[in-house]
């Protein structure tokens, strides 16, 4: 075991001596050879949306595990739930009367999961939540995706209100996880549920990244142009690329957790 980890110790140590633009500029090849990987192995790439839907659930399942078994929400993030809350209850509205489909009932199984959360943080479990540490401010990301959303929307028939409402849930939906990671960034020492719940999180948004843009890929942009017209339709693919790399550090520092044996993931500072 131990000869096993001595090259991956030294390809992670060089990796942290490299300067950011490295970093980033790897994390980009490493996310390309990683999509051209799956393009070859999986061959109906709507399978990859069904895997990020499983992976998910799985993520949903530790959580609540934590609060029901280990009677903690120490570590959790109060605020990245309830903006999963807002998109998710915006997406179901926009479900309704724009395009009803399987997913609407994935989405209101998910919604309803996230709200007996908030209420196991608010109520049940309170005095476990680490409010000091959960201090990134709401406003942050709420104003921005509003006002992206009022400018930068869908372009098809559907009522105004309604195409913003679909543009607010997907920018929300981005950055929804940035509470949950500064929560981690405050502690720097993260506990394995919390951790194995963030990077569910993680791999069920690059395989939801993934089935966007292979799906791009495969119709030969024609997807996007189905979409619609103007910024919307690569905003579209923005945000699903977004939500990916907001969380691959997080997954790198994780797999090097476990690799090495570690059950408490310690973040080193400037991480998030």
């Amino acid at each position: 075991m131990r000869a096993q980890q001595r090259p991956i110790h030294a390809v992670s140590m060089w990796v942290r001596r490299q300067p950011p633009k490295v970093k980033a500029f790897l994390a980009v090849v490493s996310g390309m050879a990683a999509l051209v990987l799956l393009r070859f192995i999986v061959h109906d790439h709507d399978n990859l949306f069904v895997a990020a839907e499983a992976v998910h659930s799985i993520g949903i399942s530790v959580l609540i595990y934590k609060l029901t078994k280990e009677k903690t929400c120490a570590g959790l993030s109060l605020k990245s739930q309830e903006l999963t809350a807002i998109f998710l209850a915006v997406r179901l509205y926009c479900s309704f009367v724009m395009e009803y489909d399987i997913h609407t009932l994935l989405d209101l199984a998910t919604l309803a999961t996230t709200l007996w959360v908030i209420y196991m943080i608010r109520f049940k479990l309170k005095s476990s939540y680490m409010e000091e540490k959960d201090n990134f401010a709401l406003y942050y990301v709420l104003v921005p995706c509003i006002v992206l959303a009022l400018f930068i929307h869908p372009s098809t028939s559907h009522n105004l209100v309604n195409r913003i409402f679909w543009a607010i849930c997907v920018y929300l939906e981005a950055v929804s996880v940035l509470p949950q990671l500064r929560v981690m960034q405050n502690t720097k020492i993260v506990e394995p549920f919390t951790a194995h719940y963030v990077f569910a999180l993680g791999v069920a948004r690059f395989l939801s990244c993934a089935h966007w843009v292979l799906q791009v890929l495969d119709s030969r942009g024609r997807l996007l142009v189905a979409l619609g017209y103007g910024l919307w339709p690569s905003m579209v693919l923005i945000s699903e690329i977004v939500q990916t790399f907001i969380l691959a550090d997080f997954c790198y520092y994780y797999i090097k957790s476990v690799f090495g044996g570690q059950l408490v993931l310690r973040l080193p500072s400037g991480v998030v």
